[in-house]
């Protein structure tokens, strides 16, 4: 049995790849989620007015790996003290967000959201919130560090 998860910690190009790197991930897409338009593109998400986060929907094995696992994962590889932002990428698209499916994993989020805080020097301002419908995002974002090698030497 597998469960997901949804994390957006800017760009959805990093944070993708390094779930992808997790033993027990089976699955890391990216895609949009937390807005309000119906069947969003790439373009429509980078204007701002559709309310959408960049997201990586996270399908994981329970037994090998653990959603806290996945939440450290999740803030070791983004700055989550900077509202709309990650490095050059300014938006609300770039957003730090945990979309939760659960009440367990809201409970999880908050509690490890509180402990993570110890790590930083500024507040966290990632939001927790319930999980809205998420959208795959376009064939050439997924993987894109696999299919496009000079790009990993710019991530962040």
């Amino acid at each position: 049995m597998t469960e997901k998860a949804i994390f957006g910690a800017g760009c959805f190009w990093g944070i993708e790849a390094e779930f992808r790197k997790v033993e027990g991930v089976i699955e890391a897409i990216s895609g949009y989620s937390g807005g309000h338009a119906k069947d969003p593109t790439y373009r429509d998400v980078c204007s701002g007015a559709t309310g959408h986060a960049e997201v990586v929907e996270v399908e994981y094995d329970p037994s090998k790996v653990s959603y806290e696992e996945l939440l450290e994962v999740f803030w070791a590889n983004h700055d989550p003290t900077t509202p709309n932002r990650q490095g050059p990428d300014v938006g609300t698209q770039y957003r730090s967000a945990v979309f939760f499916l659960t009440p367990e994993q809201e409970a999880t989020a908050l509690a490890s959201k509180e402990q993570a805080q110890s790590k930083f020097k500024n507040p966290i301002v990632t939001e927790i919130k319930p999980a809205s419908e998420f959208y795959r995002a376009e064939d050439y974002h997924q993987r894109y560090f696999e299919k496009n090698r000079v790009a990993r030497f710019f991530s962040f």
